[in-house]
């Protein structure tokens, strides 16, 4: 039976479970890397794969998961070799009872921006196992326990552009509801789903009863089915195992066919008799059908904007009428462009555009760098605009999240050219009411082509709800009759093909005296025919006021709620004049030091830093600005505020600014600064998991401390010899997988033994306060941040 045929049948589908608690179970020892199995320990793997099959598994996963070259670089065995191997063995035990699919987890490397591997290098790389997959007639590819969405798309990608094979992809939550760097379900199920994944879930990190409150998000956001494979419960960082029993477990699960999910399964901790005891709970339950109607909306990785309402479209991020960003794409200042996004979302603006087109320049490698850029310092979704395919897709690779594109039109050319960009990316798409012929002139005509736009559209497998209509505004001071024609076509679009509509409004204004007086007015004027998503200059306060106003009029800000918020505490007078709207626009004062770190501009810290310098004490700078700006954001982060990604990006800023004060000291003589104490990373012996430890790096070294990094898999007699060599005041200690809590608490009985005066702090996600206090640690860290705190109280 294939994937789809046995998706297509009425019942659940069992999934295999954990294979490292099997191959432990085995004999496997501490620091052997697990998909080895297959050319090293063919037997056991042979054995585990058949327990599963006769515990009921329809669905075996070959023991790939860490086959990638990153990963088997130390082993000196190749992905060719791996994969098939495991794939055969897998394929052999299987019997034709069960489909057997590559299994692809994490790199093991931080993408860009909150790390420094490039999307299409980790496209490339799962691309290399999807390829040795294909040959080894894997059925389908089972994407699991992603903590990173854009790390969910690079798999993705590899796997449609290097295969026809099914694809589900799961990612890991925390109890929070959000991955380990702050992406939240929503974001996920638009993305992927827009992408072509086959079926989309949750596996790892917690146990079955974490899992409803999780699958109800993932159905308000989906269509696919959902999958499911939790953890046994919680480890028991004693060894005792995890907390949930087989039965249990099964009864826990079973419940979840009342929230529709379809697949089935287990991970760390799970075992055969876990899958036997789910098979019987199974047994007889059919999956409840859950109505799915997914709104129309767009993502950033942490921010899902639903187009319930009227969207405000940043229009700043162009260099049409705008002769500040036109020198700003010349020079490619960044940083001109991050504070323009960052201005527009504080002022409002809930997508923001971003069209970097001048002929003087490359459009798609500027439209990249801007594109990732802005995924450092904003959640906000992206527009991306431009005429050319290419740039688009250029943008449309490195954007993680649902993007809209802008545009298309009623031209043959360009629809072929644009709409299978869409599909391939899952991208919502702006279409113009123009053709080779013009615009027309009425309204009549405008509707006729927004509908050829939908039909092709959806022709090409993108939703209705993904077709956003720009019935085109055109300048009143020349032609006056076309405000109104346009203004009947938006509103002929929306309620005779009730599709989501655009507008660029203030094209009305061009060459009257008072401008913002008439687009205020047009403005209202639009959103009382149907107009979803103005595309304007947020900056301008009577723009936002009547978007506000709009929304309180019609009974959409319950209870006056972002009325209030937006106007409560301020005196606003009761006619919002043109004058008064120039007045409420920025000035074009420069971001103190403190507002550059909380928006992580690191471009920006360095000449601050200087520029503060020029009037402030180093020190006054460090302990009145920097610090606090850090506090903050680590605040704001343990409140769920912002997530990792800002908190690095944050971090470098105040980093790039501790190096300008650096240098200001050493030029001034016995004012030399003391430096800090070193700190010594290591991940423990056996333990071949680092990302954890790799981000607790790069967040120290930004806020100044020197570190040393041992890797992964250390011996305890290394952390030992580094922590004396370098007299470190601390050393930290991480260990991902219960196995190897031993080797963490023989470091550290080595490190006491050995008379070695420095504090240890451990940290992982088998860890709990309690235990790390048992192994003889003397501080526990829960995340990267809490391990800075623990710096700070040891070297400050």
């Amino acid at each position: 039976m294939e994937f789809r045929e046995l998706l297509n049948t009425p019942g659940p589908i069992l999934l295999d479970g954990g294979m490292g608690t099997m191959l432990q179970a085995r004999g496997l020892k501490l620091g052997e890397h697990p998909e080895l199995a297959a050319l090293e320990h063919s037997g056991w793997l042979l054995d585990i794969h058949r327990a599963y099959v006769d515990a009921g598994t329809q669905i075996l996963c070959a023991n790939t998961f860490g086959a990638n070259r990153e990963k088997l670089l130390r082993t000196g065995r190749t992905v060719e070799e791996v994969i098939p191997a495991s794939i055969a063995i897998a394929r052999e035990a299987a019997q034709g009872k069960a489909l057997v699919a590559l299994d692809l987890g994490p790199i093991g490397q931080l993408l860009e921006p909150t790390g420094t591997l490039e999307f299409e290098t980790a496209v490339d790389i799962f691309a290399q196992q999807v390829r040795a997959a294909v040959s080894a007639g894997a059925d389908l590819v089972m994407i699991e326990t992603m903590t990173d969405l854009q790390e969910c798309r690079a798999a993705l990608l590899a796997v449609k552009e290097n295969s026809s094979l099914p694809v589900i992809v799961s990612l890991t939550y925390e109890e929070r509801g959000r991955t380990f760097l702050g992406h939240a379900p929503a974001c996920a199920a638009l993305t992927l789903e827009g992408m072509g994944a086959d079926a989309i879930g949750i596996n790892c990190s917690l146990g079955p009863r974490e899992m409803p409150a999780l699958v109800e998000e993932l159905t308000r956001w989906t269509t696919l089915p959902i999958s499911i494979k939790p953890n046994a419960g919680l480890p028991d960082p004693g060894g005792a195992g995890y907390d949930i029993t087989a039965d249990q477990f099964a009864a826990a699960m079973a419940g979840l066919t009342e929230l529709g999910v379809k697949f089935y399964g287990g991970c760390c901790g799970t075992t055969p008799e876990y899958i036997a005891k789910l098979k019987a709970a199974l047994a007889g339950r059919t999956i409840r059908d859950i109505p799915r109607n997914i709104p129309a909306a767009v993502c950033s990785p942490v921010q899902a904007v639903v187009i319930d309402r009227v969207r405000v479209i940043g229009e700043r991020i162009n260099p049409t009428g705008k002769k500040r960003m036109k020198e700003a794409l010349l020079r490619e200042d960044i940083d001109y462009m991050l504070g323009q996004a960052l201005e527009q979302t504080q002022a409002g603006a809930d997508i923001l555009d971003v069209n970097v087109g001048l002929p003087e320049i490359d459009e798609a490698a500027m439209m990249v760098k801007v594109v990732k850029a802005l995924q450092g310092v904003t959640d906000a979704p992206l527009q991306l605009d431009s005429t050319r395919p290419e740039v688009l897709e250029r943008a449309l690779r490195v954007y993680c999240g649902k993007a809209i594109i802008n545009s298309v039109n009623g031209d043959e050319e360009v629809l072929e050219a644009i709409l299978p960009l869409a599909k391939k990316y899952g991208a919502a798409v702006v279409g113009l009411t123009l053709d080779k012929k013009g615009i027309p002139k009425t309204a009549l005509d405008r509707l006729d082509i927004a509908r050829k736009i939908m039909n092709r559209a959806m022709n090409y497998g993108i939703r209705k709800e993904d077709v956003y209509i720009d019935c085109l505004t055109l300048t009143v001071s020349a032609e006056q009759a076309a405000a109104s024609q346009t203004l009947e076509a938006l509103s002929r679009v929306k309620k005779e093909l009730g599709l989501k509509t655009v507008l660029g409004v203030s094209n009305i204004s061009f060459g009257l005296p008072a401008r913002p007086l008439v687009n205020q007015n047009f403005l209202m004027m639009a959103m009382t025919r149907g107009l979803d998503l103005p595309i304007l200059n947020p900056n301008l306060a009577a723009m936002m006021a009547a978007v506000r106003c709009y929304h309180l009029l019609m009974n959409i800000d319950t209870d006056a709620r972002d009325y209030i918020a937006a106007y409560g505490s301020a005196t606003v007078s009761t006619t919002v004049t043109a004058g008064a709207a120039q007045a409420a626009a920025p000035s074009g004062g420069e971001r103190t030091l403190e507002q550059i770190v909380l928006a992580g501009l690191k471009g920006e810290a360095g000449p601050a830093a200087r520029k503060l310098l020029e009037t402030a004490a180093p020190m006054e700078v460090v302990d009145g600005v920097l610090i606090p700006a850090l506090d903050q954001v680590g605040a704001d982060f343990e409140a769920g505020k912002v997530f990792l990604p800002q908190l690095i990006q944050a971090a470098g800023a105040a980093q790039a600014a501790f190096e300008v004060i650096r240098e200001h000291l050493s030029a001034r003589p016995g004012r030399e600064e003391e430096p800090k104490g070193t700190i010594v990373l290591a991940t423990v012996k056996g333990d071949i998991h680092d990302i954890g430890k790799n981000i607790v790096k790069v967040l120290l070294e930004n806020y100044g401390y020197p570190v040393v990094d041992l890797g992964r898999d250390v011996e305890p007699s290394a952390v030992v010899e580094a922590a004396k060599k370098h007299s470190a005041p601390l050393v930290g200690l991480s260990a991902l997988m219960t196995t190897t809590l031993g080797s963490m608490e023989e470091t550290i009985r080595l490190l006491r033994a050995e008379g070695t005066p420095c504090k240890v702090v451990v940290g992982g996600a088998v860890l709990t306060p309690d235990y790390a206090k048992r192994i003889g640690a003397d501080f526990y860290a829960k995340d990267a941040k809490e391990s800075v705190d623990v710096a700070r109280q040891v070297i400050g």
